[in-house]
């Protein structure tokens, strides 16, 4: 028969998906079914009973099954050979023997210091007045008690018949509360694969495991719609040489035909002494077949148990499938199938411990892309990007990892010789094929060597990045390379935002309002608003230092509605003291201004305080042409019809043709400080004056900013220019410096103005 249920289990691999049976649990047959004898130990000082016990169960067979008997005839002696074999279905045990209680205290010994829970005891007695109580029986499990006097060959029959059914009960409760276990623990273990022939491995040696059998045997998998051979995934045993090989060339593979049935039928097959689990993937998914030589037929109990471990296999393998999904979804761009940034990220990290040749990182941007998204369609844009890939690919070294890291831009990693910037950049000169149309792009690169790596994928990137930025804002069109110097401005970027960041929550940031005068007369006319930034040490930040740092991180626009709201605010302080310095000017960022609802937050500002929208004016620059014709108008038109005025600053710095300025709607053109400054040296006064003629023939007023001193005010004048400021004139004053200035002037202090 076999071993005791609770013989230990020898986990001899570390890996908890990796099983090889002790000497003792390879040996365990079947718990039911078994063709050999019942084991049955028969323990007495009177050797008439072993002789009588002997003619009475001669060439008898109870449940189907012979009966062996083995004796002893003392409890020593059976200690003695229960140490060394245990393998018994019954035990008939007298009671009194070498001592009045031998009997009981071998029963102790067996069931207490051998665990042998599963073995029957049957006690004997031929003394009166020696039976156990009731309570020892229950205790030590004692399946009968008879008086020797009273046995007879029919009652030792049927005594024996209820404790071998109860010993197989007993069996086949333990085989299944056991087989159960190793299948809640194997299923821990699958979950834990992580990938397909990890996990076919560690199905083949669990099957065995719960079989009690040592893995001999083979793990193929098909595809669901059967279009591919069938490839062994895992193997143990006499196959072991057949990892990784189809099925169909291994002619002489001993269980190639049932493994193509099993996957053919899409079932499992259970034989005289192998079995073929099936376990069906799902969807585009594999299909599992394992094979298992068993070396015997498996009876009803196994199989249910085999139905159990069928059913978390086949969740294991689900798992591990969406697990697989999940990983392309994770590592792998959706629209065009090639690496993304993540994965980009390890395999940099993976070379950064391997001394090969020296490598390169190069992220290309497809220049000005929204348009084509905005122009053509977003689907369209999808298959410039799906061109752009196939023609890189098409071109790249096939050791060149291609990525995608953002919506239009691509990432090329490899060993620096094969990313030459001159052909990197020629890779995309040629017209893309979309649609079967010739489409031409123009991309910006910028790349970093693996030496400004700092050890890590993500730096890598973070610095490719600062290249493709610095290309993009300076050399659109080109190459940049990432250097030591531009990682130390770009670091100094970061700190500024964080302190600009804090210095906006702390109130560091002011308003300073620079005084605007009708040239001809002196008359204030108005004031510009200039936001300004004084650290807690007093240092003073200045505003092309911080400003284009708040453009490019998205604060320009919050800091853009706070510099609005605190000019209108003051203004209407100053109206109530009883003031009047006219208008107040607020600059705008293009970025501001191509917000959606940046006309919104205006007017809804105006109508919060109370301000007349003809105090207001918007100071905007050139640069808003980048944003369409249509926007600019759209907006512009909006904001004048509810009352407001418009000045385009810095004219003449820009890059706006004249054709775009008459159709917008403007009000003034201010003349920028650079061609002031010119006739202050003496210098001509060429642009100043056509600045000045273009503005009268547009019907716009015309301001000059940076007027020094009265001859630069006078010629200003004669050129035909109408509004100015500059220190000549006022600096820039924060509110209560303002409120004197004001208070000056009205009572006539002020040398050369009129109030």
């Amino acid at each position: 028969m076999t071993a005791p249920a609770t013989s230990p289990i020898s986990e001899a691999n570390d890996d908890p998906l990796l099983w090889e049976p002790s000497v003792a649990e390879a040996s365990v047959p079947e718990a039911s079914g078994d063709s050999s004898a019942w084991r049955v130990l028969v323990v007495d000082d009177d050797q008439d009973v072993h002789a009588a016990t002997d003619f009475a169960l001669a060439d008898t067979r109870l449940l189907g099954r012979p009966i062996e008997l083995l004796h002893a005839h003392s409890a020593q002696q059976a200690r003695t050979l229960l140490a060394h074999d245990r393998d018994l279905a019954v035990i008939l045990l007298d009671v009194v023997m070498e001592t009045p209680d031998a009997g009981l205290g071998l029963v102790q010994h067996i069931r207490h210091d051998l665990g042998m829970t599963t073995t029957r005891i049957v006690l004997h007695t031929g003394q009166p007045g020696h039976e156990p109580e009731h309570e020892t029986l229950q205790r030590y499990d004692i399946n009968d008690y008879q008086s020797k006097g009273e046995v007879t060959r029919h009652r030792l029959l049927t005594t024996l018949t209820t404790a071998l059914r109860s010993y197989e009960q007993i069996r086949t409760i333990e085989a299944s509360r056991r087989g159960l276990q190793h299948i809640v623990e194997g299923s821990a273990a699958l979950l834990e694969a992580g990938e397909l022939r990890r996990l076919a491995d560690g199905a083949l040696a669990q099957l065995a495991r719960l079989l009690n059998t040592a893995p001999d045997g083979l793990v193929c998998a098909q595809s669901t719609d059967a279009t591919t051979e069938p490839t062994v995934l895992a193997r143990a045993g006499r196959y072991a040489s057949q990892t990784g090989q189809p099925v169909e060339p291994c002619h002489d593979h001993p269980a190639m035909d049932r493994l193509r049935a099993a996957l053919s039928q899409r079932r499992s097959i259970f034989g005289p002494d192998d079995m073929v689990l099936f376990i069906p993937g799902d969807g585009a998914g594999l299909d599992l077949a394992a094979y298992l030589h068993t070396g015997r037929p498996l009876e009803t109990v196994t199989k249910q148990l085999i139905d159990v471990f069928c059913v978390n296999l086949r969740a294991c393998l689900r798992n591990l499938e969406l697990i697989e999904r999940l990983r392309h979804l994770a590592y792998e761009d959706g629209l065009l199938r090639i690496p993304n940034r993540t994965q980009l990220i390890e395999r940099i990290d993976d070379d950064t411990h391997d001394a090969r040749q020296p490598r390169r990182l190069a992220l290309i941007d497809i220049d000005d892309f929204s348009g084509i998204n905005e122009l053509m369609g977003h689907e369209f844009g999808d298959r410039v990007l799906q061109s752009a890939a196939q023609r890189l690919r098409t071109l790249l070294p096939s050791d060149v990892l291609l990525a995608r890291v953002a919506g239009n831009a691509f990432a090329v990693y490899g060993p620096r010789g094969a990313l030459d910037p001159a052909n990197l950049s020629a890779a995309l000169t040629a017209p893309l094929d979309v649609d079967g149309q010739p489409f031409r792009v123009r991309v910006s690169i910028g790349s970093c060597d693996d030496e400004l790596f700092e050890g890590r994928g993500v730096n890598a990137v973070r610095n490719a990045q600062v290249a493709l930025k610095h290309a993009k804002q300076q050399h659109r069109g080109r190459w940049v390379a990432f250097d030591r110097d531009m990682a130390v401005r770009s670091r100094h970027r970061a700190e500024l935002l964080t302190r600009l960041n804090a210095a906006f929550n702390e109130n560091q940031l002011f308003v300073v309002y620079q005084p605007q005068i009708e040239l001809a007369s002196g008359r204030l006319i108005g004031m510009e608003a200039l936001v300004r930034w004084r650290r807690n040490d007093g240092q003073l930040i200045p505003p092309d230092t911080f400003i284009p740092v708040a453009e490019r991180s998205g604060l320009i626009d919050a800091l853009g509605d706070w510099v609005l709201q605190t000019a209108c605010h003051d203004l209407l302080r100053l109206l109530r003291l009883g003031f009047d310095p006219g208008r107040v000017a607020v600059n705008v960022s293009v970025i501001q201004f191509g917000g959606a609802a940046f006309a919104d937050r205006v007017l809804s500002t105006l109508e919060r305080l109370g301000l007349p929208s003809q105090r207001l004016e918007l100071e905007i620059t050139e640069s808003v042409a980048m944003l369409g014709e249509d926007v600019v108008q759209s907006v512009l038109q909006r904001l004048r019809a509810a009352g407001l005025s418009v000045a385009i600053d810095d004219f003449g710095t820009g890059y706006s043709s004249l054709a775009y300025l008459e159709r917008l709607p403007l009000d003034c053109l201010k003349i920028d400080r650079v061609f002031v400054r010119r006739l202050e040296q003496g210098g001509e006064a060429r642009v100043a004056e056509l600045i000045a003629q273009l503005g009268h023939k547009l019907g716009l007023r015309v301001l000059a900013e940076g007027i020094e001193d009265e001859t630069v005010r006078q010629r200003l004048l004669a050129l035909g220019c109408q509004e100015g400021q500059g220190f000549g004139i006022a600096r820039p004053m924060a509110f209560e410096p303002l409120r004197a200035w004001l208070e000056a002037r009205a009572c006539g202090a002020l040398p050369g103005t009129n109030p």
